[in-house]
């Protein structure tokens, strides 16, 4: 096989030239293409990575907000709860001091009324009582009971000072007795007076059938009493604890 060098040759320049247009006309423009385009590439990922970055930080700031509007809320409602069992608790407790002070007054309302009741009762029993002995008093009185409580009256009107018993002597004096008394019985009243004050007193008499037995002076200054009245008016007191 023979070579033909001029054919070789021109083939040779032929991819020379072919090699340089296209270096020259292809493939710098290519490669300026691809790197323009690189390029771009390259300022789209980095624009891309920014943008992630940003919305990655805005999705921080969203996730953050959103945790801090739970904690919020969390805390508000928390603070109902509380709100609501304290105002719950200070309605029971008002609710218990009212049952609690309703309940007093009851108690106390009857209490009263049994009190009242009671005393009632009693004072009734008491008057029943002494209006029954007053009846039956009142037909047992006889001149030695007069005398009894003409002794008893004596005796009132020397337990007094002597200041006293002078003030009654120079006072006109009223003495009353259950029934009329006759000319002797106020003889005696008149002598026991006398002999009790120290001088003789005006005295005037009358009568009182509530007295039932005994005596009542009365004075402007004082009245000294010694009856079957007085002892059953201090018998119901006693009765009654007035």
């Amino acid at each position: 096989m023979t070579i033909d060098w001029w054919t070789l040759g021109l083939e040779a320049i032929n991819v020379a030239v072919l090699v340089w247009l296209l270096q020259r006309f292809f493939w710098k423009p290519v490669s300026a293409m691809l790197d323009e385009r690189r390029a771009e590439a390259m300022r789209d990922l980095t624009d891309a990575a920014a943008k992630r970055a940003e919305a990655d930080k805005a999705l921080s700031a969203i996730n953050a907000e959103r945790a801090g509007l739970q904690k919020e809320r969390e805390a508000i409602l928390a603070k109902a709860a509380a709100d609501a069992a304290q105002e719950r608790a200070r309605r029971v407790e008002t609710a218990t001091k009212e049952i609690e002070a309703l309940r007093t007054a009851s108690e106390a309302s009857i209490a009263k009324e049994k009190a009242d009741a009671h005393k009632a009762l009693q004072g009734q029993a008491a008057a029943l009582a002494v209006d029954i002995a007053a009846r039956l008093l009142a037909r047992v009185n006889t001149a030695s009971i007069e005398a009894g409580f003409l002794d008893g009256l004596r005796e009132q009107i020397a337990a007094l000072s002597a200041g006293q018993r002078q003030a009654l002597a120079g006072q006109p004096l009223k003495l009353i007795s259950a029934s009329s008394l006759t000319e002797d019985e106020q003889s005696d009243c008149r002598r026991m007076l006398n002999g009790a004050l120290g001088t003789a007193p005006d005295i005037a008499f009358t009568t009182d059938p509530k007295l039932i037995a005994g005596f009542v002076l009365d004075t402007p200054n004082m009245v000294i009493g010694n009856s079957w009245r007085d002892d059953l008016d201090r018998i119901r007191s006693e009765l009654t604890h007035e």
